[in-house]
């Protein structure tokens, strides 16, 4: 019986409280913010989304904004505050650094937005902290918050024209189950 009762509860809470451990200490990465015009490059790992990399696992298609829009940068903390699990660490105005927690294991995601205001465009990275894959939430994410942006400024806001919308699972990405 004791065997059983280890099996089935103890060996599956340790693992619980070992990812949660994992995902508290997990230190915020040194290589955030814009360098050079440019976002920190993805990681090997499958847990990342960027508009500027040239890795076609990793690439997610920027916003192209018209030279007249609202600042972006207050339309993007409107839409990260009404997410849940968000909390903005940095805002200029043309950078936002936010960080997004799963609601189970509390692990953290870094999503930054750049404006470059020199083409237009708005930029932005979505990574994992830890683990390997994400289960797609990072990208998930981002073209959530795509469309949100878009239905908030579409005349002034557009997609560029490679970037097909995906299926988004918004449940998943409002869960953050992870």
């Amino acid at each position: 019986m004791s065997a059983v009762l280890l099996t089935v509860f103890f060996i599956p809470a340790a693992m619980s409280l070992g990812l949660l451990l994992l995902s508290l200490t997990a230190e915020r990465p040194g290589n955030l913010g814009v360098r050079d015009g440019r976002l920190a490059a993805c990681p090997n790992s499958p847990n990342c989304v960027s508009t500027q990399t040239e890795d076609r696992e990793h690439w997610i298609a920027p916003l192209t904004i018209a030279s007249n829009a609202v600042p972006p940068i207050e339309t993007l903390v409107e839409i990260v505050r009404a997410m849940p699990r968000a909390t903005i660490v940095e805002q200029t105005a043309d950078y936002l650094r936010v960080e997004f927690r799963s609601r189970i294991f509390r692990f953290c995601d870094d999503v930054e937005f750049f404006v470059d205001t020199a083409s237009n465009r708005i930029h932005f990275r979505s990574a994992s902290r830890v683990g390997h894959s994400d289960l797609g939430v990072n990208r998930d994410r981002m073209e959530l918050i795509r469309q949100k942006f878009l239905e908030t400024a579409p005349s002034s806001i557009s997609v560029m024209p490679q970037a097909a919308l995906r299926g988004i699972s918004k449940s998943k990405v409002l869960a953050g189950i992870r």
